[in-house]
């Protein structure tokens, strides 16, 4: 069991100075599996094969086709390894610990291999400034496993508020998971609307973000905080309608980021509230209200209009 296991407050402090270096490790690591996950699945609408979820251990690709056979990777961050297994029942397992991402590549392409999966992934990370080649990144090689169980603890508190908010919606919604290009936890809603093709891509093919934006989307996620300083919970919605930024949201905290073109919740904020739940469930609510109501979203279709009694 791993140090500090139990907290009083469910959103443990995650400062980003104090893990910077791990995090920075931890999103390759993420990157590389990721890749694989997208070398494996069919393609599905706004690249959702390619993502990864949560687990009572850590996170998971999920099962992903290979011949006549699935393999699954998964994090775990309570013991701190990676998992690699097969349906045919082998395994493997690698240590997560302090060491080059170059190492973590070759160890977990070499698993793969003797476990009879040959797979190519294209070896230069995505979404980020700093673009080492996987199997030359010598540079990134620090883990605190007491971090890296933070961050997915704060994960798993934010995947079942967002579960629960996701669960107003009936029509089209991704599932709550995790980008592992950007490394934030996501949810979004569509209008059922095509949008219109988006031009801006940073450290990404374009086509990747005409995909992902193809259509009216309401997201909201959460992310460390790289290029804003402190972890952070967001909400923007695309096209962003007219009015969008003058939109009342809640809580009294959180506020419309002009250069990032989102409503940014600051993470502090979240965790020193006492009502969690409450709080972010509110921030979700109304900037999503921001959009759908300034986009002309038809809402009285799109939205549950019932709630299931807790005695039925």
């Amino acid at each position: 069991m791993p140090p500090n296991s139990s907290y009083s407050n469910p959103f443990p402090d995650l400062s980003l100075n104090a893990w910077q270096d791990t995090y920075t490790s931890l999103h390759m690591w993420t990157q590389i599996v990721g890749k694989i996950r997208l070398a494996l699945s069919p393609m599905t609408n706004h690249w959702w094969q390619t993502t990864l979820y949560l687990t009572p251990r850590g996170m998971t690709t999920s099962s992903m086709p290979y011949k006549n056979e699935v393999i699954q990777i998964e994090f775990d961050f309570i013991e701190h390894v990676l998992h690699v297994q097969s349906s045919n029942g082998a395994t493997r397992t690698i240590p997560l610990a302090a060491r080059p991402v170059a190492d973590f590549y070759r160890d977990l392409m070499d698993a793969l291999h003797s476990m009879g999966v040959e797979v190519k992934i294209w070896t230069v990370p995505v979404e980020v400034e700093e673009r080492i080649p996987f199997e030359k990144d010598q540079i990134h090689n620090a883990y605190d496993p007491e971090y890296a169980h933070r961050f997915w603890r704060v994960l798993l508190q934010v995947d079942r508020v967002m579960k629960v908010f996701r669960s107003r919606f009936c029509g089209k919604a991704s599932p709550v998971q995790f980008f592992w290009g950007s490394f934030d936890l996501a949810s979004a809603r569509f209008s059922g609307r095509k949008a219109p093709i988006m031009q801006n891509a940073r450290n990404v093919a374009r086509y990747v973000m005409q995909e992902a934006y193809a259509h009216e989307v309401s997201s909201c996620g959460f992310w460390p905080g790289a290029g804003l300083g402190e972890a952070a919970f967001y909400a923007y919605t695309y096209p962003e309608p007219t009015g969008y930024a003058q939109y009342p949201i809640q809580p009294a905290e959180a506020y419309y980021h002009s250069d990032l073109k989102e409503f940014i919740l600051p993470y502090e904020a979240l965790r020193t509230s006492g009502a969690w739940d409450e709080v972010l469930l509110a921030f979700f609510q109304t900037t999503y209200e921001a959009g759908a109501d300034f986009g002309n979203w038809d809402r009285a279709a799109l939205e549950q209009s019932f709630l299931i009694s807790p005695d039925k």
